[in-house]
């Protein structure tokens, strides 16, 4: 009987596994299956460059990847009309090397071991357990027809107009190029949850009649390295081939978050990189746009915002009382009811259009629960509590807590328009102020920061003689600026700070701020009025009201 050397021949034979399996691997092409409709549009437009008939299958190749399609699914001579098609017979030549290498490498270690050793069983599983989730994604990856457009999507005009351009340059992207306009290859749609951002999404699709591609961001990130990347490959080079078209990846910040780190993931760190290279890797006529919804902008990585990428940012806020009435006459729409629609928007401040749809269908159930044959007020009045149920109050303010906010949101603005901080709108509900990045800026623009920042919480002093909670995010970006005024700045007393001198500017605003609207009182409470009432306005609007006083 042969002496079996362990140390000489394992290594050997786990290295001739290792080239069978890696040249079985090499051979072996990345053909994805594609469905007739698919493969219909791939041969109007003439994208497939050879095909070959492989058991009952049809392989088709293109310029970015090949597919495979079932061969009764196929006019074979529709399809030899626009590209020669041979016939293979399938060759398992290489498999039965590998199988037969397998075989022999377990006999071996039956014979001297006496039992099967398995020291590396723990592989196979892990791709047993991959192919469900892969399956499943590629079912999902497959390009879908939006019906909705923009006439089901209300409360958002604003955002409507921004993204006009994208889908006329998705209908007509001749005219563009033709102009020589570049259009963005990114639109990123930012916002709280809820304010429809896929809806959006889906409208822009449907409005230009185009292929549309869904995923969540969460679908690229797997365990294994190098998975998200092959998704991202993929997903891309299909999308290409149906241009035009749109791909939309929701919540990005679960793979698009900013590199390195104390939480460092290389299999998202390779997947953010995939992306990056095929938004970078599209040709000016492409005619594939990519859009992506995100609530949390600011944990994004910078490559993703710079030019080129997702250079394009439609920023979309929570209704106000008018378009809180659009969005409630659209879920309305087809059901029976009495009510006025401004009642139910005065009482559903800071609800998303999907807690106005939630708040409509939980009213229409108590309704006929009460077996009413209409929708009154009274059954809005009486599910209001159980649709904010679980939701941050913030979001429902009552009629005292509407007061205190106008104030603060007043005299913020009051101070913006005053200290020239730029700003579109302001509302009861948040402040849309832009904080410009400059190069260089001076003590007293960042000072003016600053008195932005505490001019609510200075306003409710003065006219509750009360400081609330409200002001809180507003005086941690104060003390945020006056620290790096002192120390990153030297724009304190002296280049050495010291712990008093934040402080000191702190102070400094605050004086001045309180003696600004002590003077501008009159003013204040005018602004009130109009928040109070249509719970927003323009800088224009603040600006009629605000001169009255000057």
């Amino acid at each position: 009987m042969l002496r079996f050397n362990a140390k000489k021949h394992i290594p050997l034979l786990t290295f001739i596994l290792l080239i069978a399996l890696s040249a079985i691997v090499y051979l072996r092409e990345n053909i994805l299956a594609i469905d007739l409709p698919t493969y219909q549009h791939f041969l109007e437009e003439n994208l497939f460059k050879s095909a070959k008939i492989v058991d009952r299958n049809v392989i088709l190749k293109t310029d970015e990847g090949t597919y495979s399609i079932i061969i009764d699914g196929v006019d074979l001579e529709k399809l030899l009309d626009k590209v020669p098609v041979s016939i293979e017979e399938k060759n398992s030549y290489s498999e039965e090397i590998f199988f037969f290498l397998l075989f022999f490498a377990l006999a071996l270690l039956l014979l001297f071991f006496g039992k099967k050793e398995k020291e590396e069983s723990a592989e196979p599983p892990k791709q047993n357990a991959l192919a469900p989730h892969e399956n499943a994604f590629y079912k999902k990856m497959q390009a879908k027809t939006s019906a909705v457009t923009f006439k089901d999507v209300a409360g958002i005009e604003d955002v409507k107009e921004e993204l006009a351009e994208v889908v006329d340059f998705l209908k007509n992207p001749q005219k563009y190029q033709e102009f020589g306009i570049t259009l963005p290859r990114g639109v990123l749609l930012v916002g709280p949850p809820g304010v429809g951002k896929t809806l959006i999404a889906k409208a822009v699709a449907g409005e230009a009649k185009v292929p549309f591609f869904y995923q969540s961001g969460a679908s690229f990130v797997q365990i294994y390295v190098g998975m998200g990347a092959k998704r991202v490959r993929d997903l891309f080079a299909t999308a290409k081939n149906m241009a035009p078209s749109i791909v939309f990846i929701d919540e990005i910040d679960a793979v698009g978050r900013v590199r390195g780190g104390m939480s460092h993931n290389d299999e998202r760190d390779a997947t953010l990189n995939q992306l990056l290279t095929e938004m970078d890797g599209f040709e000016d006529n492409s005619n594939v746009v990519v859009i992506a919804a995100t609530n949390q902008i600011d944990v994004l990585d910078e490559a993703l915002l710079r030019s080129g990428r997702f250079d394009r940012r439609v920023f979309i806020s929570l209704p106000n009382i008018e378009e809180r009435k659009e969005i409630l006459k659209v879920h309305l729409k087809g059901k029976s009811h009495n009510i006025k629609y401004l009642d139910i928007a005065k009482m559903s401040v800071g609800f998303s259009g999907a807690a106005l749809a939630t708040f409509v269908n939980e009213a229409a159930i108590h309704a006929l629960r009460r077996k009413a044959d209409k929708i009154s007020k009274k059954d809005f009045l009486d599910v209001k509590d159980k649709v904010l149920l679980g939701k941050r109050k913030v979001l429902s303010y009552s009629n005292e807590e509407k007061k205190i906010q106008a104030t603060y949101q007043a005299a913020k603005a009051l101070c913006a328009y005053w200290y020239e901080i730029d700003f579109d709108r302001v509302s009861i509900i948040g402040s849309a102020f832009k904080d410009v990045e400059r190069e260089i800026e001076s003590r007293s623009q960042m000072l003016s920061k600053i008195k932005l920042y505490l001019s609510g919480m200075i306003a409710t002093n003065i006219f509750y003689e009360e400081t609330f909670t409200n002001a809180s995010e507003d005086v941690t970006k104060a003390k945020i600026v006056a620290s790096e005024m002192v120390e990153r700045y030297a724009m304190g007393e002296g280049i050495l700070a010291s712990g008093m001198e934040s402080a000191n500017i702190l102070d400094e605003a605050i004086e001045d701020v309180e003696a600004f609207l002590f003077k501008m009182k009159d003013a204040v409470k005018a602004v009130e009025t109009v928040l109070l009432e249509k719970e927003s306005m323009t800088k224009e609007e603040l600006k009629s009201v605000v001169d009255a006083f000057l």
